[in-house]
């Protein structure tokens, strides 16, 4: 359902900051609903805090419409659900379609949220902070690259003939890899950039020597017919890291919107104007092959190691 306006009560000729906290609105709380343009009068016009007012207050509040999804792993701190493909992290606008806000604000309140972001294609294990305070430890530990991420994803061609840089103990970034100890793969090291594009592809990354430094991990699992399965290891997290780093060596992933195709077919698809059966013809998917699989960190003197049973 999105953002709606939501009747909150009414102001007798008096500022709409003191109204709210009349209301039982803390000070922080209508501060930062005023800043944002949240309160309005009955004819949707827009309430700024020092304003004198009489008459019906709105909010502009999300009212979830939960779908009874339910975590796979929960603490008293945190839950990780497996976000299907097609669905947002969070709301996306005022008219945002169902998101998984939905089911987190649902179960565990307005203070609850996501610890780290996937895209809306990607599948998988996402993290969910069921308070202030544990949010800001979990995002912290993302910050901090604290969190060893893993991923499945499905590439175009055979991945044996990108000609890729076997990795080395010797790398910097091995600390990261103590439960792999064996590790036996490659990695990309290439650093990233937002690219020029506007429109649709404003987010479209490029790679670029004098961008941000961003290391893969890669491990192939398994050659098919006219792809491979690859496990996947952001040891940084650079937005869209391991899609741009695939496509930067020929081996785009399966059904990417964003990468590996011309401007007018990503807007196409972006705007959901492509049919499902000519996407599968031009990028080899009707959605990204991308697959948050495991999450691996240490929190409040605990170790987790949570992993997806589900590929794709």
């Amino acid at each position: 359902m999105g953002y709606e306006l939501v009747k909150i009560g009414f102001a007798k000729n008096e500022r709409v900051f003191s109204a709210l906290k009349r209301l039982g609105f803390s000070m922080k709380k209508a501060q930062n609903l005023c800043d944002k343009g949240r309160i309005l009068d009955s004819n949707d016009g827009i309430l700024t805090k020092n304003q004198l007012f009489s008459g019906e207050l709105f909010m502009v509040d999300y009212v979830c419409c939960p779908k009874g999804l339910k975590p796979v792993f929960e603490t008293d701190d945190f839950a990780v659900f497996e976000k299907p493909s097609g669905i947002c992290s969070h709301p996306n606008g005022r008219n945002s379609p169902y998101n998984m806000y939905d089911e987190i604000w649902h179960l565990y309140g307005r203070e609850a949220c996501v610890a780290h972001r996937l895209d809306a294609e990607t599948s998988g294990l996402l993290l969910v902070a069921k308070s202030k305070n544990s949010a800001k430890e979990l995002k912290a530990l993302f910050e901090e690259r604290k969190v060893l991420k893993s991923y499945l994803a499905l590439v175009h061609g055979d991945l044996r003939s990108a000609g890729l840089r076997q990795f080395c103990a010797e790398n910097e970034f091995f600390g990261k890899l103590e439960f792999l100890s064996d590790f036996n793969g490659f990695v990309i090291d290439k650093s990233m950039s937002l690219g020029p594009l506007a429109g649709h592809t404003k987010q479209k990354m490029e790679i670029n020597p004098k961008g941000k430094r961003a290391v893969t991990l890669l491990r192939i699992l398994e050659l098919l017919e006219n792809s491979t399965l690859v496990e996947c290891y952001p040891l940084t997290g650079r937005q869209h890291q391991i899609r741009l780093h695939l496509h930067s060596v020929g081996h785009a992933i399966l059904g990417d919107p964003l990468y590996n195709l011309e401007k007018s077919d990503i807007e196409r698809i972006l705007d959901n104007k492509m049919s499902e059966a000519e996407r599968v013809a031009k990028t080899g998917a009707k959605r990204l092959m991308l697959h948050a699989k495991g999450l691996v960190f240490d929190f409040r003197g605990q170790h987790y190691e949570i992993f997806s049973d589900r590929e794709f």
